[in-house]
This record gives C-alpha cells, sequence and structure tokens, in this order.
C-alpha cells in the first residue's frame, strides 16, 4: 500500500533518493507553513524559529478576535486607542514585523522543502505556489504597514498630541471651519471662508452657520482678551471698514501676538484665537475647536477622493476677478467635478458676490462630507493622508479622534441643517447681533429633532 504521508521522522530526514516522497513532502511544507506559518519548521526545520512564527501568528489571530469583539461592542474605545499617533505606530511596528517574520518563514520553507529532489515535473508547481503564498501575504503586511505610516503622518501632522478628552457643550460640538489662502500671492493665511458648524454630540445632526468674512460691527464674548480691545464691538473709528471685518480679527490677532501669549503653545496661533472670540461673539455659541482648511491644497484632497458631484444652478466662470476668463464650469445636475474645477467653483469671484461664493463653498463642502465613506478611504486612505497633512490645521486633541469618527459617521448620513448669516435675514453692515444669535440657537434646535434614518433596533 503506498503511503500518502511518511511518519514524522521521514518530514526531517527524509529519503532524498525517493522522487515520489520528495514531493508529497514538499507539498506538505508549503501547505502547512502557508496554513499555520512556523508549522513547517517545527516538522522539518529551525524549531524555533518555527516556534516564534507560530506564537506570532496565534498572538496575531488573538488581537484581531479581541479587537473584532470590541469593535461590535465598543467600537469608539478602540477607535480611540488606535487611532492616535502611538496607537498607529504600535499598529505600523507589529504589521511590519509580521510581514518579514512571514517572509523569513516562507523563504526558509522553500529551503527546507527541497524542490530540487521533488519529481522535475511538479518542482515549477511548488515553487510557484511557495513564492506566491510567502509575497502575497508579507505584501499584504507591508502594504498595510505602509497605510498605518501614512496614517501616523496625518494624525502626528494635524492633529494635537495629548490634551483631554473634551465634553460638549449643552450637547453639542461646535467647530470653527476657516478657508485660508495662504498662495505664493498671499502674505500669511487669510481666512476667507468663515463657517461654524454646530454637531448634536447624540444624534449626529449638523448645523452649518455661514458667517460672512464682511460681517461688521462686531460684539466679543464678556471677558475675552478681544472684548479688552473692542469693548462696544469691532468696530473702525476711522479709515476703511474693511479693516474691521470679522475676517479682519485674524490680522489683527496676528498683528498683536502678546493678547494671546499661550496660542502657539495650544496648536494655535494669536489669529485663529482673536478670529475665534470674534465668531463665538458673532454666533453667541462658544467655539470648542478649530479647523483651518488650506484652499491651495483642497484640489489635491478632491482628487484623492476621486471627485465631488454636486449640483450647479448657473455657469461659473475660472478667472481672475476682472480678468479674462479661462473657461466656465458649465451649470446642471450631478456635475462631476475634480480637484481643479471644484477648488474654482468653491473660490471664484468673478460677476458673483461673497454671498452666492459663500453658498458655493458650503455646497462643496456638503459634497466632501459625503464623500468621506468607508469604501473611499480604504481604497485611496494613503493620498487622502498625504493631501491632508498639507491641507488641513486643526487643535482637536487625538485622544478625540475617536468619539469625533464615530460621530462624524452618523453625520454623514443625515441631513446638514444650514443657516447662512447674510441679507435679507443679517444686514452686514450693522447687524442686530441678539437676532443673530437667536437664528442661530433656532437652527440648532431644529437640526436637534432631524430623525436619525437608520433602522431603529426590535424591541
Amino acid at each position: 500500500m503506498t503511503v500518502l504521508l511518511a511518519p514524522r521522522a521521514s518530514l526531517r530526514t527524509p529519503d532524498a533518493g525517493s522522487e515520489q516522497l520528495m514531493t508529497r513532502r514538499a507539498w506538505w511544507l508549503v501547505v502547512a507553513g502557508f496554513l499555520l506559518p512556523g508549522s513547517a519548521q517545527v516538522l522539518a526545520g529551525n524549531k524555533r524559529l518555527g516556534r516564534v512564527g507560530i506564537v506570532a501568528t496565534l498572538v496575531l489571530l488573538a488581537l484581531l478576535v479581541v479587537g473584532g469583539i470590541l469593535w461590535l461592542v465598543a467600537d469608539v474605545f478602540v477607535q480611540t486607542i488606535v487611532l492616535n499617533a502611538v496607537g498607529l505606530l504600535v499598529l505600523e511596528v507589529l504589521a511590519f514585523a509580521y510581514a518579514v517574520l512571514w517572509l523569513v518563514l516562507g523563504l526558509d520553507t522553500l529551503r527546507i522543502a527541497r524542490i530540487t529532489k521533488a519529481t522535475p515535473r511538479i518542482r515549477a508547481a511548488i515553487a510557484a505556489l511557495a513564492v506566491v503564498v510567502t509575497v502575497v501575504p508579507a505584501g499584504a503586511a507591508a502594504y498595510g504597514g505602509t497605510l498605518l505610516d501614512a496614517g501616523r503622518g496625518l494624525v502626528s501632522s494635524v492633529f494635537a498630541f495629548g490634551g483631554p478628552t473634551v465634553e460638549p457643550i449643552d450637547g453639542q460640538y461646535t467647530f470653527m471651519l476657516l478657508g485660508g489662502d495662504a498662495g505664493a500671492d498671499r502674505v500669511g493665511l487669510r481666512p476667507d471662508s468663515i463657517t461654524v458648524v454646530s454637531v448634536n454630540a447624540e444624534t449626529g445632526a449638523a448645523t452649518m452657520i455661514g458667517v460672512p468674512r464682511n460681517l461688521e460691527r462686531v460684539p466679543f464674548p464678556e471677558g475675552s482678551i478681544m472684548a479688552s480691545q473692542y469693548p462696544d464691538g469691532f468696530i473702525c473709528a476711522d479709515g476703511d471698514p474693511a479693516f474691521c471685518y470679522i475676517n479682519a480679527a485674524y490680522t489683527y490677532g496676528e498683528s498683536n501676538p502678546e493678547l494671546f501669549p499661550d496660542a502657539e503653545a495650544e496648536g494655535s496661533s494669536p489669529g485663529i484665537e482673536a478670529t475665534r472670540e470674534a465668531v463665538e461673539g458673532a454666533t453667541g455659541i462658544p467655539i470648542q475647536f478649530f479647523v483651518i482648511v488650506d484652499m491651495q491644497g483642497f484640489d489635491d484632497l478632491v482628487d484623492a477622493l476621486g471627485g465631488i458631484t454636486i449640483d450647479i444652478p448657473y455657469d461659473v466662470p475660472i478667472a481672475i476677478e476682472g480678468g479674462p476668463v479661462e473657461e466656465w464650469i458649465r451649470a446642471g445636475q450631478g456635475v462631476r467635478l475634480d480637484g481643479y474645477h471644484a477648488l474654482w467653483y468653491a473660490r471664484s469671484r468673478a460677476g458673483a458676490n461673497d454671498y452666492e461664493r459663500m453658498e458655493r463653498q458650503r455646497v462643496v463642502q456638503e459634497a466632501v462630507i459625503a464623500q468621506f465613506t468607508p469604501q473611499t478611504l480604504l481604497t485611496q486612505y494613503a493620498a487622502l493622508s498625504t493631501a491632508g497633512q498639507d491641507l488641513v490645521q486643526t487643535d482637536i486633541p487625538q485622544s478625540m479622534i475617536g468619539t469625533l469618527t464615530d460621530l462624524a459617521e452618523r453625520t454623514r448620513t443625515l441631513p446638514i441643517t444650514n443657516l447662512e448669516l447674510v441679507p435679507p435675514q443679517v444686514v452686514t453692515y450693522d447687524p442686530d447681533f441678539p437676532a443673530v444669535h437667536a437664528m442661530v440657537a433656532e437652527a440648532i434646535a431644529t437640526a436637534a429633532t432631524v430623525d436619525d434614518p437608520s433602522p431603529s433596533p426590535t424591541p
């Protein structure tokens, strides 16, 4: 009777003169080494190396099982643990270490299989299988490590390291989103657009409040630094009133850094802190976090997302104000825009006023939010990470990434409530700020009533 599998002794000290036995042995070792890395070494090679491979594999499987269970019952906790620079570094090191270990075990399995002693016509097939089951898993682990490295670079460059977890205020997280332009023809970064995003901490329902950059006579919160400089509001007694538009608070803060001595140490800047106080005074709500988006890198982000799709109500020129039209972005339903055209659609001033531009920017912002799907993140993660490092600055602490990521996923599935503080509702040169504050409060309250479209659990 033919023996299909020789005793264990034959795996370690086989009869090398039997091509049939050596062929079976080679197949067995290659397959066993793939199913349980290290087992081939335990059976026929360096037992110590084999034990390292088996233990490492079992530990990895245990971590994946525990992580999967925790994800199902406490996904925010898992994201908080791993979505920070330290957690990502640990995962990156583990991924690259396992990639190297798998490669070493695979190549060693190829050696101890002694394929040259197998049946000649079968050798190529065994060798090909050995290479595939070695290179593919090791490459996948290395690629995962590369993605983790890109994510760690994004987290480290964008989010503030350390810092305590911040609790919502009155059930809301509030963000000040500044669209800046730090191009070669600009001195510093000027906030050309200001949007406040207020998100319900329970449901994820969001309110986007557009604050026109030419809003005047802005009051500052009582007891704030800017209130001590402008107790009657941001009013210029002489000269061009543009110097006291709300976005001029940024310039004022940068010109008087001594007013905010701790700003840079806290991951902010004097200009941002002055703008934060101005926006708080204008809207009547506290601003917990800021996010600056540099429009010079915005096109890279949109391209990394694969473009955005929006409805365009009228033709928009690609042109500098007062200059010749290079191209037209034509009106239409469901128009797909790449980064270059999305940037121009959001920023073009030619033939339009600030309020029309604000509306276009809001549409683009919503489209970008909607495009951040899990599928996009999985397929474009490295490109998004690279684009984000050059695009975004924020004071959101890394400890909040898990909580806010979970919240953002809920926000993405809900309609966004929009409020634009523009004429005729708001007279920008002489606003009724108590009325503005009431409008903001009402919009946030309205957003809180938005139903979550996800199915309710069955009792």
